[in-house]
């Protein structure tokens, strides 16, 4: 396989799945403030923050309110990690690799961009937010699962996984953040803990999950282990890493690759979510998400150059 052709089918898993988790994002942290007790402050510039684009944010936008934030996240072109240009980027990786792609699966690409584009701007005021933000999650889920029935399960499919799971962990990471700074002191964590960290969960489709597997009340410090270390959970950290190491041992001249993935996840062995507190919280996912950053590196300088 070509490394451009490689680069391109990876990328299209990822701005795929980044297209999903933005959209549960904005949906999640919607009713996370409709939850919380009235009074606690948590604005929407959470949200640039969390995903990276603070700085550029602030530059456009005087108001750090929720219809500005929303349009950042989801509509504006000049932000990269925007939904629209995660679509977008999706597409155009998609119809330049089409030789190795399930020919429904590039019209479903197409058919989630044409619908994406044209009612993204319904998606910025409240009324219809939500339904809107689920047909797209629902239209990625079924592109995903399509490529899973459909396509040959060669390093083409290894890489998709690779982009899909790496992309998925940092979401995960980015979602625990939310909760983090959420926790604004220790006496206020008290009493939103529980409504903070069922969005979280929510967040990521965990939520029944975690009441079946943990069998204990929402908490901190099981939510943080549940979505951090499960093996099972297909969005946690853990199952992420598990697959892409998976994954990267099918490909040829992993070794290298291997060493960012075994230094993270024994690195993730060893945290004790029992221990943390939101300061130190929030350090541990800072660390988990340069993690990351040093696998995708090797991930390219292996297979991409």
């Amino acid at each position: 396989m070509l490394s451009r052709v490689a680069r391109r089918i990876y990328w299209m898993a990822r701005y795929i799945e980044r297209t999903e988790n933005t959209a549960r994002l904005v949906n999640t942290y919607h009713f996370l403030l409709l939850d919380l007790p009235r009074g606690t402050r948590v604005g929407w510039e959470v949200l640039p923050i969390i995903t990276g684009g603070y700085n550029q944010f602030a530059e456009h936008y005087q108001r750090h309110d929720e219809r500005n934030t929303v349009k950042f996240l989801l509509a504006d072109n000049f932000n990269a990690g925007s939904l629209v240009n995660s679509v977008v980027s999706a597409r155009e990786n998609a119809r330049t690799s089409r030789e190795v792609l399930p020919g429904q699966a590039w019209e479903q690409v197409n058919e989630l961009y044409l619908y994406a584009s044209s009612r993204v701007q319904d998606a910025l005021p409240r009324r219809g937010r939500f339904d809107i933000l689920t047909e797209i999650i629902q239209r990625c889920q079924q592109l995903t699962g399509l490529l899973a029935g459909t396509m040959s399960h060669d390093h083409a499919y290894d890489l998709v996984r690779i982009g899909r799971n790496l992309e998925r962990a940092e979401m995960t990471t980015r979602i625990i953040d939310i909760g983090a700074m959420s926790m604004v002191n220790q006496d206020e964590s008290e009493s939103i803990d529980v409504h903070v960290w069922t969005s979280m969960l929510r967040a990521l489709n965990a939520y029944q999950m975690y009441r079946k597997d943990v069998q204990l009340g929402v908490q901190c410090a099981d939510v943080v282990g549940f979505l951090l270390q499960n093996t099972f959970l297909p969005r946690s950290v853990a199952h992420c890493l598990d697959q892409l190491e998976e994954c990267v041992g099918n490909l040829p001249r992993h070794e290298q690759t291997f060493k960012p993935v075994r230094e993270m996840r024994n690195r993730l062995n060893r945290i004790k979510p029992e221990k943390l507190e939101a300061g130190s919280l929030h350090d541990v996912v800072d660390r988990l998400q340069l993690g990351i950053s040093a696998i995708h590196d090797q991930i390219r300088k292996t297979w991409f150059l």
